[in-house]
């Protein structure tokens, strides 16, 4: 079974059955076992064509597309000599009962999905881990990998890449959407740096929430963008809103050291990007090339460890704030998506479900 959107209406959504494919030599079986859905997932779907997401998990009918989500999967059947039956992994799913990959690079660690139609789509996400030999991983911790590590995922190279450019040193960093669980992670990860002074925008919703996270040095409305302290500042926009991105850069303007784009929790005010808009362009903040650099200067294992080092604390942090709420079969995953498509969910809350019933 298959969970579709239409792509040319995120609302538009329904369930197709299939025939378990017969596998070929070298491929193998994946059963999904559980997935997390979170505003990430949205942004996958946002960004579908424009970022290449619907063309990891194709869908067969014309105008339909799986959204992606992250998750854990057994391998069901094998026809790879170096890949088992019953072992267990973590990585790119679509949300459907079960998976035909065909892997490469078959090592201790994990496998590369090689199917040809993902040959030329960013490799980090056609990586699935062993959980045996995964530094991240921890039993206990399974909903939160699901949920956060994604999104951690992103906030931790995004806390990397502005370390790493020297933008660090703006006086302000003002983050948008700041009670996502991508801007509370980076949040999370400057505070632990002792960074300039860390802005979260919020709305009126969110505001207390945001607060109580405690890693926000000052959290302001989005009415009050006017009121932000002057300085040198940065902007890591994980809304997507029109409205916000100008009235940030209207308060800046020459002090707005750089304008990165990350998300679109805000998928419905998303706008054009004016000419006369003051300060930087806006930059899209595309994990896949961070990690791709960091590959190369650290190794793929050194890159793992670190990103271990800094998540574990991170995890039991959440632990104080996070709601995961357990979802089976279509009804409670098509329910879960349409919530998070149109905002209607707690920010304490998210979702870890199974399609089969």
């Amino acid at each position: 079974m298959d969970f579709l959107v239409a792509k040319d209406d995120l609302h538009r959504c329904r369930f197709a059955d299939g025939a378990t494919p017969e596998l070929q030599p070298g491929q193998a079986l994946l059963s999904v076992d559980a997935f997390g859905l979170s505003a990430n997932n949205i942004t996958y779907a946002m960004f579908g064509d424009a970022m290449s997401y619907w063309s990891f998990f194709p869908a067969a009918e014309q105008g339909w597309g799986r959204v992606p989500v992250w998750g854990f999967a057994e391998v069901l059947d094998s026809r790879h000599e170096s890949l088992g039956q019953g072992a267990r992994v973590y990585g790119y799913l679509p949300p459907s009962t079960t998976l035909t990959v065909a892997p490469v690079r078959v090592e201790a660690h994990g496998f590369i999905d090689g199917s040809p139609h993902r040959a030329a789509l960013p490799s980090t996400y056609n990586a699935y881990a062993r959980v045996e030999t995964d530094p991240s991983y921890d039993p206990r911790h399974e909903d939160q990998q699901m949920l956060l590590r994604p999104l951690f995922f992103t906030s931790y190279l995004l806390d990397d890449f502005l370390h790493d450019s020297g933008l660090l040193s703006a006086e302000v960093l003002v983050i948008s959407s700041a009670s996502s669980k991508t801007a509370s992670a980076l949040a999370f990860l400057l505070a632990r740096r002792g960074a300039g002074e860390v802005l979260g925008l919020t709305s009126s919703r969110g505001a207390e929430f945001t607060r109580g996270l405690g890693v926000y040095d000052q959290v302001i409305g989005y009415e009050e963008i006017s009121s932000l302290p002057g300085g040198p500042a940065v902007f890591i926009d994980i809304a997507g809103d029109a409205d916000v991105r100008d009235a940030v850069h209207a308060r800046y303007g020459e002090q707005l050291m750089h304008s990165a784009v990350v998300g679109a929790t805000h998928h419905d005010k998303r706008g054009g990007l004016p000419e006369s808009l003051p300060g930087p362009r806006p930059a899209f903040f595309f994990a896949p090339d961070r990690v791709a650099k960091r590959a190369r200067d650290w190794g793929r294992e050194g890159l793992e460890e670190r990103i271990a080092e800094a998540w574990h604390p991170y995890v039991e942090w959440t632990g104080g704030w996070l709601d995961v709420a357990h979802g089976r079969g279509g009804e409670a995953v098509e329910r879960a998506y349409l919530d998070l498509l149109d905002g209607r969910i707690d920010p304490a809350r998210a979702h870890v479900l199974t399609l089969a019933a």
